[in-house]
């Protein structure tokens, strides 16, 4: 999720979701999807999201809320997937899972005290992209008609070069602040929330801190990132404080007589992301509706009527708003 902290620096403004009608969005669709996963177990009976062999597909359900809520926004949304972790990523990923581990026992402990309030909290803090989750997401994605593009590593980085030079899409979205430091002109936070969207916008940033973008990225690694610890007791506003004082990240390496392992490489990360130009964006939105009920009801055993009014949104809005010109 990158460093939250950066907030403190980033220009943010907030709008309505209707102000971003007729946009193509590069969304994070890990970070997407991971929202209306947790939001869907923790408010949805297990039994309406679980198969008869006990698998849990609670996506199924939270991306028909998910796609319909970005329709109804006018949104025209480009799902961007992880792949393979950067290797420096590994502590970050490993501390998650010892987390969620622990999250787990407690969970054990809530199921035998039958503390429902508490095993509903932890069963969605404990969820995971499983491997079917992953599959039948792809899957219900082509029956939407819902253009997806697999990155070649952080679904951040390519959706930020998506967004830099891929004319056909206006943002980025994502509630990590990283994609800043991956150089996503704009991007819309809090594209899965009932609220208002936050508009992210990097040479506001840039601008109002009076530095550049690899002095942003600079700022960020000695601040802390997914790919590395900060130095201890430096913020982001420390950072930037020594970032314009001395430059870039090696001199005030040098003035502190401190080190961090791999600089250039994560430097390089950011600003030389792993991407690919080898995709395909649909020039037209044409859902399958019915296709979609089937294979959501029918094949994984979702009751219909947790999916029928999303559903029927989407065709609605569909039809509307003439999706097919957007690109």
């Amino acid at each position: 999720m990158g460093n939250a902290a950066l907030r403190s620096l980033a220009a943010l403004q907030s709008a309505k979701p209707g102000d971003f009608m007729g946009r193509t969005v590069a969304i994070d669709a890990h970070n997407w999807l991971y929202k209306y996963l947790t939001t869907t177990v923790r408010f949805t009976e297990r039994g309406a999201y679980t198969t008869e062999d006990g698998v849990e597909v609670a996506n199924l359900i939270g991306i028909v809320r998910g796609i319909s809520k970005l329709l109804e926004s006018k949104i025209q949304p480009v799902m961007v997937f992880d792949g393979i972790p950067t290797e420096l990523k590994n502590e970050v990923i490993e501390e998650r899972r010892r987390g969620r581990e622990m999250r787990e026992i407690r969970l054990e402990e809530a199921i035998k005290s039958e503390d429902q309030a508490e095993i509903s909290r932890l069963e969605s803090q404990t969820q995971r992209l499983t491997s079917t989750i992953h599959k039948t997401t792809r899957e219900l994605f082509e029956l939407l008609d819902i253009s997806y593009v697999e990155a070649p590593a952080e679904g951040e980085g390519q959706c930020s070069y998506m967004a830099r030079h891929d004319e056909r899409i206006d943002c980025a979205g994502s509630d990590d602040y990283d994609t800043l430091l991956f150089g996503s002109p704009i991007t819309l936070r809090r594209l899965t929330g009932s609220g208002d969207v936050e508009i992210m916008k990097l040479q506001e940033t840039l601008d109002r801190n009076n530095i550049t973008w690899e002095q942003l990225v600079d700022i960020g690694i000695l601040s802390g990132t997914d790919f590395n610890e900060g130095l201890m007791g430096v913020g982001p506003k420390t950072a930037l404080k020594e970032i314009i004082k001395y430059g870039d990240i090696w001199e005030v390496l040098n003035v502190r007589s401190e080190s961090i392992e791999y600089v250039d490489r994560i430097r390089e990360i950011f600003l030389q992301p792993a991407v690919t130009d080898k995709y395909e964006l649909d020039i037209s939105m044409n859902p399958d509706i019915e296709e979609a009920r089937n294979y959501i009801v029918k094949e994984w055993g979702i009751p219909k009527e947790k999916v029928d009014r999303g559903l029927n949104r989407i065709e609605e809005f569909t039809k509307q708003t003439g999706l097919n010109r957007w690109f």
